[in-house]
Protein backbone atom coordinates (compact mmCIF):
# COMPACT_ATOMS: atom_id res chain seq x y z
CA UNK A 1 0.00 0.00 0.00
CA UNK A 2 1.41 3.46 -1.07
CA UNK A 3 1.89 6.09 1.60
CA UNK A 4 -0.28 9.28 0.78
CA UNK A 5 1.37 12.32 0.48
CA UNK A 6 0.77 14.61 3.32
CA UNK A 7 -0.55 17.72 2.89
CA UNK A 8 1.31 19.73 5.47
CA UNK A 9 4.88 18.91 6.43
CA UNK A 10 5.96 18.79 10.10
CA UNK A 11 8.16 22.11 9.58
CA UNK A 12 5.20 24.01 8.86
CA UNK A 13 3.72 23.34 12.27
CA UNK A 14 6.62 23.84 14.48
CA UNK A 15 6.61 27.50 13.32
CA UNK A 16 7.36 29.58 16.09
CA UNK A 17 3.92 31.39 17.39
CA UNK A 18 3.51 35.05 16.68
CA UNK A 19 1.77 36.68 20.25
CA UNK A 20 1.44 40.34 21.08
CA UNK A 21 2.37 41.40 25.12
CA UNK A 22 0.65 43.31 27.51
CA UNK A 23 1.92 46.39 27.74
CA UNK A 24 1.07 46.93 31.59
CA UNK A 25 2.69 43.89 32.97
CA UNK A 26 4.67 41.96 29.67
CA UNK A 27 2.45 38.45 29.61
CA UNK A 28 0.79 36.99 26.52
CA UNK A 29 -2.19 38.81 25.32
CA UNK A 30 -5.13 36.43 24.24
CA UNK A 31 -8.53 36.72 22.38
CA UNK A 32 -11.45 36.36 24.72
CA UNK A 33 -14.69 36.84 24.57
CA UNK A 34 -17.67 39.40 26.62
CA UNK A 35 -21.29 39.88 25.38
CA UNK A 36 -19.84 43.05 23.81
CA UNK A 37 -17.69 40.84 21.29
CA UNK A 38 -14.21 39.88 21.02
CA UNK A 39 -11.31 41.56 22.89
CA UNK A 40 -7.99 41.26 23.50
CA UNK A 41 -7.17 40.63 27.37
CA UNK A 42 -4.19 39.83 29.29
CA UNK A 43 -3.14 35.87 30.41
CA UNK A 44 -2.20 37.83 34.03
CA UNK A 45 -6.01 38.29 34.62
CA UNK A 46 -7.29 39.21 37.38
CA UNK A 47 -3.44 40.30 38.41
CA UNK A 48 -3.44 42.36 35.18
CA UNK A 49 -6.80 43.48 33.91
CA UNK A 50 -5.20 45.17 30.59
CA UNK A 51 -7.94 44.38 27.93
CA UNK A 52 -8.88 46.42 24.43
CA UNK A 53 -11.20 45.61 21.40
CA UNK A 54 -9.87 43.11 19.15
CA UNK A 55 -11.55 45.44 16.17
CA UNK A 56 -11.51 49.22 16.68
CA UNK A 57 -14.20 50.72 15.54
CA UNK A 58 -14.82 54.80 13.84
CA UNK A 59 -14.87 57.20 16.42
CA UNK A 60 -18.61 59.21 15.80
CA UNK A 61 -16.44 61.79 14.45
CA UNK A 62 -15.88 59.72 11.56
CA UNK A 63 -19.57 58.70 11.45
CA UNK A 64 -21.39 62.14 10.41
CA UNK A 65 -23.58 62.44 7.24
CA UNK A 66 -22.28 65.27 5.48
CA UNK A 67 -24.85 68.42 4.61
CA UNK A 68 -27.43 66.51 7.04
CA UNK A 69 -29.15 68.73 9.74
CA UNK A 70 -30.55 68.12 12.73
CA UNK A 71 -34.03 69.75 12.99
CA UNK A 72 -33.84 70.63 16.23
CA UNK A 73 -30.27 72.16 17.12
CA UNK A 74 -28.86 72.58 13.25
CA UNK A 75 -25.90 70.33 14.20
CA UNK A 76 -24.80 67.49 11.69
CA UNK A 77 -26.59 63.73 12.17
CA UNK A 78 -24.49 61.10 12.81
CA UNK A 79 -24.72 56.80 12.69
CA UNK A 80 -24.54 55.95 15.61
CA UNK A 81 -24.87 52.92 17.65
CA UNK A 82 -27.08 52.22 20.90
CA UNK A 83 -28.48 49.08 22.56
CA UNK A 84 -30.96 48.46 20.14
CA UNK A 85 -28.82 48.70 17.09
CA UNK A 86 -27.51 51.06 14.70
CA UNK A 87 -29.52 54.35 14.21
CA UNK A 88 -28.95 58.39 12.87
CA UNK A 89 -29.11 61.48 15.72
CA UNK A 90 -27.72 64.01 16.24
CA UNK A 91 -23.56 64.96 16.65
CA UNK A 92 -24.74 67.28 19.66
CA UNK A 93 -25.59 64.47 22.29
CA UNK A 94 -26.30 64.90 25.22
CA UNK A 95 -27.07 68.62 24.76
CA UNK A 96 -29.69 67.50 21.83
CA UNK A 97 -31.56 64.06 22.17
CA UNK A 98 -33.11 64.14 18.22
CA UNK A 99 -33.46 61.08 16.76
CA UNK A 100 -34.47 60.48 13.20
CA UNK A 101 -36.85 57.93 13.04
CA UNK A 102 -37.91 55.01 9.99
CA UNK A 103 -40.89 56.37 7.73
CA UNK A 104 -42.54 53.02 6.48
CA UNK A 105 -45.12 53.93 3.79
CA UNK A 106 -47.10 51.02 4.94
CA UNK A 107 -51.22 51.77 5.95
CA UNK A 108 -52.17 53.63 9.68
CA UNK A 109 -53.77 51.00 11.55
CA UNK A 110 -55.75 52.37 14.49
CA UNK A 111 -55.36 51.10 17.99
CA UNK A 112 -57.87 48.73 18.72
CA UNK A 113 -57.96 49.14 22.64
CA UNK A 114 -57.72 52.54 23.17
CA UNK A 115 -58.99 53.89 19.34
CA UNK A 116 -56.98 57.01 19.93
CA UNK A 117 -53.60 55.98 18.92
CA UNK A 118 -52.21 53.94 16.40
CA UNK A 119 -50.17 50.87 15.99
CA UNK A 120 -46.18 51.71 14.90
CA UNK A 121 -43.88 48.96 14.27
CA UNK A 122 -40.80 48.66 16.84
CA UNK A 123 -37.64 46.54 17.37
CA UNK A 124 -36.90 44.90 20.73
CA UNK A 125 -33.58 44.63 22.38
CA UNK A 126 -32.95 41.15 21.23
CA UNK A 127 -34.32 42.40 17.18
CA UNK A 128 -37.78 40.58 17.48
CA UNK A 129 -40.29 43.02 15.65
CA UNK A 130 -43.41 44.06 17.26
CA UNK A 131 -46.62 46.63 16.63
CA UNK A 132 -47.21 48.61 19.78
CA UNK A 133 -49.35 51.49 20.02
CA UNK A 134 -48.09 55.22 19.70
CA UNK A 135 -49.90 56.57 22.74
CA UNK A 136 -47.82 54.59 25.26
CA UNK A 137 -47.75 54.86 28.27
CA UNK A 138 -51.39 55.43 28.21
CA UNK A 139 -52.27 52.63 25.85
CA UNK A 140 -49.88 49.23 26.27
CA UNK A 141 -51.44 47.21 23.56
CA UNK A 142 -49.21 45.32 21.67
CA UNK A 143 -49.35 42.70 19.39
CA UNK A 144 -46.45 40.78 17.80
CA UNK A 145 -47.62 40.04 14.12
CA UNK A 146 -48.11 42.83 11.50
CA UNK A 147 -51.67 44.58 11.88
CA UNK A 148 -54.22 44.72 9.22
CA UNK A 149 -56.69 47.64 9.16
CA UNK A 150 -59.77 44.77 9.15
CA UNK A 151 -62.10 44.40 11.42
CA UNK A 152 -62.73 40.88 12.54
CA UNK A 153 -65.58 39.01 11.07
CA UNK A 154 -66.17 36.90 14.00
CA UNK A 155 -66.13 39.22 17.17
CA UNK A 156 -65.77 42.41 15.77
CA UNK A 157 -62.25 43.64 16.72
CA UNK A 158 -60.39 46.62 15.23
CA UNK A 159 -58.17 44.60 13.36
CA UNK A 160 -56.72 40.71 12.56
CA UNK A 161 -53.02 40.06 12.34
CA UNK A 162 -50.99 38.50 8.95
CA UNK A 163 -49.03 35.31 10.30
CA UNK A 164 -46.25 34.47 7.20
CA UNK A 165 -44.70 31.28 7.32
CA UNK A 166 -43.63 28.52 4.70
CA UNK A 167 -47.24 27.25 4.10
CA UNK A 168 -48.26 30.78 3.49
CA UNK A 169 -50.21 33.51 4.45
CA UNK A 170 -53.03 33.43 7.78
CA UNK A 171 -55.35 36.05 8.54
CA UNK A 172 -56.59 35.54 12.10
CA UNK A 173 -57.81 37.54 14.92
CA UNK A 174 -55.56 38.55 18.05
CA UNK A 175 -58.13 37.80 20.38
CA UNK A 176 -57.32 35.04 22.40
CA UNK A 177 -61.29 34.26 23.26
CA UNK A 178 -62.11 34.38 19.18
CA UNK A 179 -60.85 31.44 16.87
CA UNK A 180 -61.30 33.77 13.38
CA UNK A 181 -58.58 32.17 11.06
CA UNK A 182 -58.50 32.24 7.04
CA UNK A 183 -55.44 31.78 4.54
CA UNK A 184 -54.55 34.13 1.53
CA UNK A 185 -52.39 33.59 -1.30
Amino acid sequence: MAKQPELFSQHEHALEKEYELCPTCGCELQIKNSKHGPFLGCSNYPACEYSRPLIHQESMEQQRIEGSVCPECSHELAIKKGRYGIFIGCSNYPDCHHIEHQTNEQQTVECPQCNHGQLAQRVSRYGKTFYACNDYPKCKYVVNYQPLNESCPECGWGILIEKKNSAGTKIQCPQKKCHYKTTRA
